[in-house]
């Protein structure tokens, strides 16, 4: 089966691949000839997931699915959220949204954070979410040289290191996103898609 991965992210295409059954033909957005920006307009992170995922089912016509992801940081009241990947400005620069975290957070002893990914899936015009959430803690410097985002100071409960020190098959049995994918694959071999 045909399923397009909504993203112009190589580091999500790459984590997410090997997740999924070999049924599925994974294609990427260039594959279909979407080469514009997807819309992000919406102020949640599930809004965001299904208008990048609608927006392709309309305008291309395949089936497929999107995700949106938030890094929620309970001092900052829920900050960066929706607005992770333009932290620190509309150039989506990792280094310089981490930098702005650990600034915001300087001081503070409460570090708890939670990583929230929800997946759209636009299956023949039918509309289905799934979400996968992992909590933590933001440490005060970078650990790891793996990973992207705000993975270096990322450090999952019940784990002595960060996603960046992690590699990608054990981020990928750990992570929000796998999670939220794990879901999904779940929803299909519930007999809603191929096994």
């Amino acid at each position: 089966m045909k399923l397009c991965f909504a993203t112009h992210n190589a580091h999500k295409l790459h984590e997410i691949a090997p997740l999924l059954p070999p049924v599925f033909e994974l294609l990427n957005l260039e594959q279909i000839g979407c080469r514009e920006e997807l819309p992000e307009t919406q102020d949640t992170i599930e809004g965001n997931s299904r208008q990048k995922a609608e927006f392709v089912w309309q305008h291309y016509r395949v089936n497929c699915f999107a995700d949106d992801t938030g890094l929620e940081v309970a001092a900052l009241h829920g900050e960066p959220g929706v607005r992770s990947a333009r932290y620190a400005g509309p150039q989506r620069n990792g280094e310089e949204n981490i930098d702005r975290l650990l600034h915001h957070l300087a001081g503070q002893t409460d570090r708890n954070a939670r990583f929230k990914t929800v997946i759209t899936l636009v299956l023949d015009g039918e509309v289905h979410s799934f979400e996968g959430i992992v909590e933590g803690n933001i440490l005060e410097a970078r650990r790891g040289g793996g990973g992207f985002g705000y993975d270096a100071v990322f450090l999952p409960d019940g784990y002595d290191r960060t996603f960046a020190e992690m590699d990608l098959a054990e981020k990928s049995l750990v992570s929000h996103r796998g999670k939220a994918l794990e879901k999904m694959v779940g929803f299909f071999r519930a007999g809603f898609g191929p096994p």
